[in-house]
């Protein structure tokens, strides 16, 4: 029986993250999910072949979650199979000084895909009304107008990030951007459990950060403003997908279907060839020898 249904994990009306689950049983063993994992990324991989002879889309998938919950793994195993020159990861991380002496997104619109490609934003713009409104003095290194301490950030100033969000996605996916979301949704246990591997493993000893123990303190300010982003900027234009994430295996399998189901949608196919061309096929075999 079919287990998959699109409508359990995309936000469509007002949710509340408490109702979602951070874990699913399918009763798939580990050879199963990377079975129909592989199903998936060859697919994905072709139809990216499709994208970029139509030049006519490009496709933008944005990852959030809570540290450690598996994006870095995911990205590296659901596009494997991709053409290298077909897909660019973006990891943003604190803006530098560069990026501080422009608007917040301009960093985001320089990394756009391209048509025929696939970019990966690993955090996304959202971080702008994430990290920002957990720790609001991150904003006074934006040196905005008007704005010299955290008492002059007002409600009305995250009601406007809000707009200019949506109206960046929206001004993108109208020149052919297909945007798709994705939260990974884990739970605060299953992050101990992570971040301690990371402490007791050698080889992930790198990984850790006393800063993600800063931020652990703040969950559940952090699971506030997701569900309210969740819940105001997911739309057809640019739709968000809540995904369990405690099994990082089943994440990525959730993540490749509903990218899969998603990009059946648009009508990318091959350019024909030119009468012409057709018409001179066996000329063309000839000079070929």
């Amino acid at each position: 029986m079919e287990k998959f249904r699109l409508e359990d994990y995309k936000i469509t009306k007002p949710i509340k993250l408490s109702d979602y689950a951070t874990e699913i049983d399918w009763d798939w063993d580990d050879d199963k999910k990377e079975e129909e994992l592989d199903k998936l990324r060859n697919k994905l991989s072709e139809w990216q072949d499709v994208m970029y002879a139509h030049n006519r889309y490009g496709v933008l998938i944005g990852l959030q979650g809570m540290d450690t919950s598996g994006k870095d793994s995911l990205i590296r195993e659901v596009f494997k199979e991709f053409n290298p020159r077909g897909v660019v990861v973006h990891s943003f991380k604190t803006p530098n000084s560069t990026e501080l002496e422009h608007d917040y997104l301009w960093r985001h619109y320089l990394a756009l895909p391209e048509k025929g490609k696939f970019a990966v934003f690993n955090r996304t713009h959202y971080e702008n009304l994430l990290v920002t409104r957990v720790h609001p003095e991150y904003i006074l290194n934006e040196n905005l107008p008007g704005i010299e301490k955290v008492e002059d950030i007002t409600p009305q100033f995250w009601e406007n990030r809000f707009e200019q969000i949506t109206n960046f996605e929206k001004h993108i996916a109208q020149n052919g951007t297909i945007v798709l979301k994705f939260f990974f949704y884990m739970s605060k246990e299953e992050q101990r459990k992570r971040l301690l591997k990371r402490l007791e493993q050698t080889e992930h000893q790198w990984k850790f950060s006393a800063g993600d123990l800063k931020e652990r303190e703040c969950w559940d300010d952090y699971m506030k403003y997701y569900e309210e982003i969740l819940n105001r900027t997911s739309n057809e234009t640019a739709p968000w997908f809540v995904i369990p994430s405690d099994d990082k295996e089943m994440a990525r399998y959730l993540v490749a279907r509903i990218m899969w189901e998603e990009l059946q949608k648009f009508p990318v196919k091959e350019p024909e060839l030119t009468e012409k061309d057709k018409a001179n096929f066996e000329l063309y075999k000839q000079q070929l020898g």
